[in-house]
């Protein structure tokens, strides 16, 4: 067996937050659960009150995983997904065994929440709470509000900056607690100004992949390496003109964002950013919407932050309040510096829809391609050295609020597999 790191007190943290999200989850589907396998017809998979669906993936960062999911669909009246419970077990070639714990719950388009929390053998540990409402602005106010706890030794470093060597690749251990939250002020179905605040707390400690060194050993000078805290606080401004929330097929989503943490207010450095992030999607036909994603943000005094909480390019998905970047042919993380800029665009294509498991399912396949770099300096050429990467996605999609996906990336340092929930733009 390989040796578990906890953190004590994060550690009964974790325990109770997972111990009552699973009594909570029992208490709403286990009878479900059970006067469905009392209907089952075993012959007919259609009547099975789970989709077993198997699961590999190679995560550049984590390595390969395989296992097996199970997934509970739960029906409203009307015919819609109103929850999924979805744990797996799976092993990883070098984290071990292990399982995720999932709960998602679309009460409406307005309101959705879930519960998340994943461990494995050796090191790793998530737990991940969120509930958001006012999705669909049609009251004058809207808040999210996210608790998580994260342990993940698969974190990589190779220095800071756009051309940073594969082969100065290092490894740690991010453990880190924060609180992110959001009330915005819907001026109009289309126009919202909001308040996000996200306190943060980061410890950084040796990996769990020996064939690495550690991050510490690799670059000693690096800022941040005893970790600290961060109170990041943002005013954003949306507009939002899409047809559909989760599944859009026109029209676009624009983000705009000014934002700072300072020693002031609690955290262990100070900083401004600002940026935009930018979504439009194009409806060719009844089977084509070509979908655009740009995201720009700069840090113009950015001598001063920790290696964690600069920009990052690479991975699935992509997100300003966490500065990070799609770049979906290389790991999560792999180009870090203060400022980011990058742009995907993917043509979703509608392969067939059917009647599955009492739900309608669209499969898409998404050619994709993604473009982006990042930079020291607000002045630094934005498109020379850009990093380029292409593939295929596939899209699984129960209307009208799920997506699963499975996207495989090729760039310079081979090829990349990701997987998960909702489109990653």
């Amino acid at each position: 067996m390989g040796s578990i790191e906890w953190g004590g007190c994060f550690a009964n943290k974790a325990y109770l937050v997972l111990a009552f999200g699973l009594l909570f989850i029992a208490s709403l589907i286990g009878p479900r659960v059970a006067s469905a396998f009392q209907l089952t017809d075993l012959s007919d998979p259609t009547s099975w009150p789970f989709i077993p669906i198997p699961e590999v993936a190679t995560d550049p960062n984590g390595g390969t995983t395989y296992g097996v999911l199970a997934a509970f669909l739960d029906h409203a009246p009307d015919g819609h997904i109103d929850s999924i419970f979805a744990p797996d077990v799976t092993n990883n070639s070098t984290l071990g065994p292990g399982g995720t714990f999932r709960y998602l719950a679309y009460p409406s388009g307005d309101t959705h929440w879930y519960i998340y929390a994943n461990a494995t053998e050796t090191k790793q540990r998530k737990v991940d709470l969120n509930y958001s409402t006012g999705r669909e602005r049609q009251n004058w106010w809207s808040a999210e509000g996210e608790l998580f706890w994260e342990h993940d030794p698969t974190e990589r470093f190779y220095g800071v900056g756009n051309g940073t060597n594969g082969q100065n690749e290092s490894n740690y251990t991010l453990k880190q607690y924060y609180f992110r939250g959001l009330f915005g002020i819907n001026l109009s179905e289309q126009f919202q100004l909001a308040l996000q605040i996200r306190p943060r707390q980061v410890r950084i400690s040796k990996g769990a992949f020996n064939s690495l060194p550690y991050t510490g050993t690799l670059f000693p000078a690096v800022k941040g390496l005893s970790g600290g805290s961060e109170f990041l606080n943002e005013l954003v401004a949306r507009y939002d003109t899409r047809d559909h929330v989760d599944l859009p097929t026109k029209g676009g989503f624009y983000r705009f964002f000014a934002g700072f943490a300072d020693r002031r207010f609690g955290s262990s450095f100070s900083y401004t950013r600002f940026g935009t992030e930018l979504s439009h999607y194009y409806s060719f036909g009844s089977r084509f919407v070509l979908a655009t994603h740009g995201l720009v943000e700069y840090m113009p005094a950015g001598n001063e932050p920790t290696f964690w909480a600069l920009a990052r390019l690479g991975g699935e998905g992509s997100d300003f309040f966490v500065d990070r970047g799609t770049q979906r042919g290389y790991g999560t993380s792999r180009f870090t510096d203060n400022n980011i800029e990058a742009f995907n665009a993917e043509l979703r294509t509608r392969i067939f829809t059917t009647k599955l498991f009492n739900t309608v399912g669209t499969l898409q396949l998404a050619p994709f391609v993604d473009l982006g770099k990042v930079t020291h300096g607000v002045t630094d050429n934005p498109v020379n050295k850009i990093h380029a990467a292409g593939g295929l996605g596939f899209r699984a999609i129960a209307e009208p609020f799920v997506v699963g996906y499975l996207d495989v990336g090729y760039a310079s340092e081979g090829v990349s597999i990701f997987t998960g929930v909702d489109y990653p733009f």
